[in-house]
């Protein structure tokens, strides 16, 4: 990654669809429009059959440099069955990052 390149929900949903052939992505800048804290949804056949953790290193090896230049990064990865059932439930219109542990960042101070 060339340094000053801006990392946007844009370029990182284009990596995900390109390498993990997700075929649902949103993303949410949670840093307030600085970039730096990013949440996601992530729908991909190459989650199936695998845990939360190796999830995740897949999403984490695909966004590695883009990871990196961030200061938090908080995925949910879900199968395309699993997806299903959360469109069903009423659950796929929830913000990504409601219900996440880590801590949402409304703005940066100088």
């Amino acid at each position: 990654m060339a340094e000053g390149s801006e990392i946007t929900e844009a370029r990182l949903k284009t990596k995900l669809v390109e390498q993990l052939q997700a075929i649902y992505v949103e993303i949410e800048d949670m840093s307030g429009g600085c970039g730096q804290a990013f949440s996601a949804v992530i729908v991909s056949p190459q989650f199936e059959k695998k845990r939360t953790l190796a999830r995740h290193r897949l999403v984490n090896g695909a966004l590695k440099s883009e990871i990196a230049a961030i200061h938090a990064w908080t995925p949910k990865c879900y199968t395309p069955e699993q997806w299903e059932k959360q469109k069903a439930e009423g659950n796929a219109t929830v913000s990504t990052g409601e219900g996440t542990t880590g801590e949402v960042v409304n703005g940066t101070a100088m």
